[in-house]
């Protein structure tokens, strides 16, 4: 058990060492750059009218009779 720890205690140790001396990847620095995106929901609203439809027969609170 005590093994363990120290092999636990030890990863940690190298994975904090490797996070603050090697830089970071170009992607991972990325998403502090990108700006958020508006949505107008009115737009949307107004193109909504002219989706087409889908029409089917739906069939799943029918239940056999008993004839």
């Amino acid at each position: 058990m005590k093994n363990v720890a120290i092999l636990v205690a030890g990863l940690l140790g190298v994975i904090g060492v490797k996070l603050f001396f090697l830089p970071t990847s170009k992607a991972e620095t990325d998403w502090l750059i990108v700006k958020s995106v508006r949505v107008d929901v009115s737009e949307l609203h107004q193109n909504a009218r002219n989706l087409p439809v889908l029409k089917f027969h739906d069939m799943r609170l029918v239940f056999p009779g008993g004839d």
